[in-house]
């Protein structure tokens, strides 16, 4: 996130920036030019940090957990894993929100999202509509879950590289199994006991949310 908008969003919390113009919110966190603070605020509003209408008075910030008067859930997302083999950096940080009903999956604390590259899980069945993860979709993880069922998918990071894949445990050999479930032919992973020590297991995939432009 630029260094601009992390104050506007900081300031978001502490005043009601609706009341006030784009100079005097510029004031407050050293930028100038009124314009740039109103094309920071927009580029929050789009990543789903805020809700802006200036002209009704509203600067809101987006928080996470589910809004009382939408019954929406805010779910953070965290940068992108990979469908396929392990290739996507993991992100530590919120690059945006996405909100969701709370129909789909009830708000608990430790949930995030993860948007998806690749095709190695387009025939998974996850969460109550058993969906496919298409590239760009939105995979909900509960990162609560560190022990996993055989069976269930999980987002894995593996050298610092996010993963999605379906988990298996091979007690006999001493090693995890990430099974890929596509359309397409695409080998196991198996981390060895050996390589047990660079792998990551972030949570259980729960949810999968449909990204509409695809």
């Amino acid at each position: 996130m630029h260094k601009n908008q992390e104050k506007l969003l900081e300031l978001a919390k502490k005043h009601d920036l609706g009341k006030m113009t784009y100079r005097a919110i510029g004031d407050l966190v050293g930028i100038k030019n009124a314009q740039t603070v109103k094309h920071h605020l927009s580029q929050l509003q789009k990543k789903g940090h805020i809700r802006l209408d200036k002209e009704g008075g509203v600067v809101e910030r987006i928080k996470e957990g589910v809004s009382r008067i939408s019954g929406l859930v805010s779910i953070p997302v965290y940068g992108a894993a990979d469908c396929g083999g392990a290739t996507k950096l993991a992100e530590n940080y919120i690059q945006s929100y996405i909100r969701v009903s709370s129909a789909i999956i009830p708000y608990k604390k430790g949930l995030f999202a993860v948007q998806a590259d690749g095709f190695s899980m387009n025939k998974a069945k996850i969460g109550k509509a058993k969906r496919g993860i298409d590239p760009g979709d939105y995979a909900i993880v509960d990162s609560d879950v560190k022990a996993p069922e055989d069976g269930q998918y999980v987002l894995s990071v593996i050298d610092g590289l996010a993963n999605i894949k379906k988990f298996y445990l091979d007690q006999e050999h001493q090693q995890v199994m990430l099974v890929s479930e596509s359309t397409k032919d695409y080998p196991p992973i198996v981390i060895g006991e050996s390589e047990i020590g660079q792998y990551v297991l972030s949570g259980k995939v729960v949810e999968v949310i449909k990204n509409m432009k695809n």
